[in-house]
């Protein structure tokens, strides 16, 4: 299946789906190196971070799985372990991300570090995302497991992170959060405050956060 996913051969996908639905929620490995199975809804999107393939040409292959039996938080939902739709969000797959949501995926479940779907489009940030999270009724103040932390602190976290190579994505992130109603001043574990973690260059963001 994993070779089926990567020539984005969805006749092929199809065909096996049909002979063999098991396969739909079958684990699958990352690679030949590193054989952590993951859900195929999962490792679809591990194919849009690694650049093999477009956003859009894996929706056309999760439609596909979803058509034939893929369920869409995958096998079980765990407590910081990503499901389908925290995996999109954290790997660039935002288009296939809309697809989960639009399935039903469950919005609010703390994948990695006990960030949920929201956290990890901030910190990566994905305004498209992040608003269509928004618009499903994402958690906006919801703290991760690790850190205890916000989607908002999450997103100036991601900037900083990021070498502000996309600044302005993440200034729409912080504008999205704040219209949606987040605070401001939820500081993380360690008891420091989104602004606070911002340089003197970063003047736009200093005046949405004072």
């Amino acid at each position: 299946m994993k070779e089926l996913i990567d020539n984005k051969d969805y006749d092929g996908i199809a065909n096996a789906l049909s002979a063999n639905p098991e396969l739909a929620n079958a684990g699958i490995p990352y690679d030949a190196a590193n054989k952590t199975l993951a859900h195929p809804l999962h490792r679809i999107c591990d194919g849009v971070h690694n650049e093999q393939y477009t956003d859009e040409e894996a929706v056309k292959m999760a439609t596909i799985f979803l058509q034939h039996g893929a369920k869409i938080n995958g096998n079980e939902l765990i407590v910081k372990k990503d499901s389908p739709l925290v995996a999109a969000a954290s790997l660039h797959a935002d288009e296939v991300a809309m697809l989960y949501i639009e399935n039903g995926a469950d919005i609010n479940h703390p994948g990695c570090h006990g960030g949920s779907a929201l956290h990890w489009a901030a910190w990566c940030g994905r305004p498209k995302l992040v608003q269509k999270l928004v618009d499903a009724g994402a958690e906006i103040n919801k703290l991760c497991i690790d850190f205890k932390s916000t989607p908002l602190f999450w997103a100036i976290h991601g900037l900083k992170s990021s070498g502000k190579k996309d600044e302005g994505q993440y200034a729409e992130c912080v504008r999205i959060l704040l219209k949606a109603g987040a605070v401001k001043s939820i500081p993380n574990l360690d008891g420091t405050t989104a602004l606070e973690i911002l340089d003197e260059g970063d003047t736009e963001l200093k005046e949405l956060l004072q």
